[in-house]
This record gives structure tokens, sequence and C-alpha cells, in this order.
């Protein structure tokens, strides 16, 4: 049986409505969407405020998980968000290929690059990402270039942070959820997904060099990984005798 909707606190249920009006006062919208928690709340809201004048716009490259792409693809199916992908070449870069710290500089503005093609030529008013009041205390060098690129960030703008993204998802949803940041990373454990918990940002090491053979290697060990992960839940979940 599903559980209750979980109310929202004042506090908490005008940032929602503040988010709501933001969203439709920018038009028709771009969200750059991953997967990830950010996104996939972005994503969410900016569909529950614009419907059909929205669409999350994925990135497939082979800096991409297959096993993150294909959650992402899902988590939108099963919210009914409008989703289209778009190819990106950031391995072309040679400053993306150097795997320095500016490295997610160089594949944003690869991103939102694409992204404004593909905004000019359907129509769309803006782009908007789902950097939060949370990510102000990283080094998010992605940020300088969706300054750059004029993307709009709605979560930022209206201050949302962790407390707003886990009641909303978990109400809209009907589900007992959980968000929680450490680091740079955001996990959702959830009945239903809110995008790729299990995994924080498809990212590696700043000394390795960044091509699609290491890339591709990569992905197979992190999937090893999860799936090593998952049956050690299982595991445990077995070896828990009854009381």
């Amino acid at each position: 049986m599903s559980s209750a909707p979980i109310p929202l606190s004042e506090a908490l249920r005008a940032k929602s409505l503040k988010l709501d009006e933001h969203m439709r006062s920018l038009g028709r919208a771009l969200v750059a969407y991953s997967g990830g928690v950010d996104s996939a709340f972005l994503a969410w809201a900016a569909h529950k405020a614009l419907s059909e004048k929205m669409l999350a716009v994925l990135a497939d490259s082979p800096s991409l998980a297959r096993s993150q792409m294909q959650d992402a693809v899902a988590f939108a199916q099963e919210q009914d968000i409008p989703l289209s992908i778009i190819q990106t070449s950031e391995l072309e870069s040679s400053d993306y290929r150097k795997n320095d710290a500016s490295r997610c500089f160089h594949c944003k503005d690869e991103l939102f690059t694409v992204m404004e093609q593909f905004r000019a030529e359907h129509g769309f008013d803006v782009i908007a990402y789902g950097v939060n009041s949370d990510d102000q205390g990283d080094f998010r060098p992605g940020q300088q270039a969706a300054r750059q690129h004029g993307v709009a960030a709605p979560l930022l703008d209206c201050a949302c942070g962790t407390s707003l993204r886990q009641r909303v998802c978990r109400r809209a949803s009907n589900m007992a959820a959980k968000l929680r940041r450490k680091r740079c990373r955001r996990l959702s454990r959830a009945k239903k997904r809110c995008g790729d918990w299990d995994s924080g940002s498809f990212a590696f090491g700043i000394t390795a060099t960044s091509c699609a053979s290491r890339l591709r290697r990569t992905s197979c060990r992190e999937r090893s990984r999860r799936r090593w992960q998952r049956s050690l839940r299982g595991s445990s979940k077995r070896s828990v005798s009854p009381m």
C-alpha cells in the first residue's frame, strides 16, 4: 500500500510555490538533465509547472556511464517527463582530455553550447540546470560555464536546498524517500528512484588520461561495483533471522 503524502511545512510550501511561479516565468524551458537527484528534481518541478512547455535534455557521450543513462531514461519515463537525447563531443576537446580541475568547465561548456543550438532550433526560451543553494560552498567550475552561457538556475534563485527536494520528491512520488548530501555526492533512497541514487557523478581520477577506452573500462568497473553492492545488501537481508 502507498504511504500517505508527507506534508510540507509553511516555509517549504512557500519555497515550492515560489519555484512553480519562477519556472512559469521562464517560458518554454529546456532542462539540462543527467538523472542525478538535482537535475531529476528540477525536471520534475519544471514538468509540474510548465507541462508541455518544458523538455528534459540528456547528453549522451562516451563520458556518460551506460547504467547512468539507462537510469536517467527510466526515471523520466516513470514520471512522464518529456525527454530528448542529444550528442555531445567533449572528448574531442584537448582541454577536457587534460582531465585537470577545470574538466567540469569544459564538459558543461560543450553541453550548453549544444543545448543552445537545440534551443534556437526548437523555439525554446531558456536553458535551466540544477545547481542549488547547497552547491555554493563547493568548487564547481561548471557553474562558470553556465554563467557564460546565460543558463538559468531556478533552484538557486529560489534558495532551494536539500530540505525542499527531500520533502517535495517524497510528496510527489507518494513514497518514503531519504535524501542526504555528503561532500559532492547525493544519495536518494526510495521505492521509486529519484534519479541515480546508487552512485555519484560519473567521474574518474584527476591524474588519469580521459579517453573513450578508459571511460568504457571505468563504466564496466562501476557496473560491477554496483552489482557487488546489491549482492551484499541481499546477503545482509537474508542473514537476519526473524525474532
